[in-house]
């Protein structure tokens, strides 16, 4: 596939560096426009970004000069593929002006994940509510859209709950996160209050999760999505931990499983094999049989840091069925799982038609979402 230009928005943050860090040497997408606030605007990257990641800051990037967060007004051309790493509050401004700008915003903020004629997606989960873009007045007055992936938390439960919602289906759930401090961005959680200590509380992070998943397990029908019907309920902590986002999970059922046939659903889940997706994992969600598994430090970089771990299924006194889900928080939780949508719709031919006027679903998109 020929390498398309894309560009960031919001690069400095740190789901900013991890876009960089994933597009950097991508076989389908070439970093070639970056922007940020006003204060960096101008700047190299280099002297705006304060770089974090473990990997180096590739030299390329590190020359490149900030634009201006607008869709007009940049000194270099603009890309109609644009990957958003914003606040909600700028994200609600900012957002619509680059999709009617005929762009696709493929989007990590939470401003537009709960309207209706935007997708929600995890490619592995729902990749058929993409077909929701064709509703969206942008994409018929220009071509351009808005598609977002969910909070970092929700990430990870859909995998696991998915192949169980499938063949079980689910009436009720209930889930305590224990959250890493990168979720908070940089600097984030001040260290004297997060050292030695839990949070049991993140702003707007329960509701975002429980509305979250609903809408992505969902069913689309004529035009919209229809919510799960299941109860869902939260508890958001933060902890000291750097990267990885675990999850207690006590799940009751429509249908009696057993753990065979759990562990069935989650080893047989594989819905974008032979799509040789660049960042899809090989597994989504990985069994792990350990009594201590899975781990932060352990587990986070399986599949790249693409890939859910699963651990500890044992029945629930109160509920069916109860278990531990990890998966790392700002790749497959942010940046990667932008990244990914991205390539889910380039295969479906949604990047083929930017900045014209576009009516109708392509017969190629129905045949790879069916």
């Amino acid at each position: 596939m020929e390498r398309r230009r894309v560009g960031i928005l919001g690069a400095t943050g740190m789901v900013g560096q991890r876009f960089i860090q994933l597009l950097n040497n991508h076989p389908w997408f070439e970093i070639a426009w970056l922007a940020a606030s006003d204060r960096s605007a101008g700047k190299t990257y280099s002297e705006a970004c304060r770089w974090k990641l473990d990997s180096p800051l590739p030299a390329r990037i590190a020359l490149m000069t900030l634009q201006p967060n607008v869709p007009e007004g940049s000194a270099i051309e603009l890309p109609k593929i644009i990957f958003a790493a914003l606040d909600a509050d700028i994200a609600r401004e900012l957002e619509p002006k680059f999709a009617a700008a005929g762009c696709a915003v493929i989007s990590n903020s939470s401003a537009f994940r709960m309207v209706s004629d935007v997708p929600l997606v995890v490619p592995e989960v729902n990749a058929d509510h993409l077909a929701l873009i064709e509703t969206q007045k942008w994409r018929k007055e220009g071509g351009g859209y808005i598609v977002t992936n969910p909070n970092c938390s929700a990430i990870g439960l859909v995998l696991a709950l998915k192949p169980l919602e499938e063949r079980f289906g689910i009436e009720s759930l209930f889930v305590s996160t224990m959250q890493a401090v990168s979720g908070a961005g940089y600097p984030g959680v001040a260290s004297l209050d997060i050292l030695g200590n839990v949070v049991p509380f993140i702003k707007n992070e329960e509701e975002k999760l429980q509305e979250e998943v609903g809408k992505l397990l969902g069913g689309l029908d004529g035009g919209k999505v229809v919510l799960l019907d299941a109860k869902v309920s939260a508890h958001c902590n933060r902890v000291a931990v750097e990267d990885g986002h675990t999850e207690c999970v006590s799940i009751k059922f429509k249908k009696k499983a057993t753990r065979e046939e759990i562990l069935a659903a989650w080893s047989e889940f594989l819905p974008l094999q032979g799509l040789h997706l660049p960042t899809a994992p090989d597994q989504p969600v990985e069994f792990d049989p350990s009594v201590d598994r899975p781990q932060p430090r352990l587990d986070r970089m399986r599949g790249n840091g693409m890939a859910a771990t699963i651990g500890r299924l044992r029945e629930c006194t109160l509920l069916d069925w109860k278990f531990v889900v990890l998966s790392h928080n700002t790749i497959r939780g942010a940046a990667g799982a932008a990244v990914l949508n991205a390539e889910v719709l380039a295969l479906l031919g949604k990047l083929d038609k930017l900045g014209t006027r576009v009516t109708e679903v392509s017969a190629r998109a129905a045949a790879v979402t069916a």
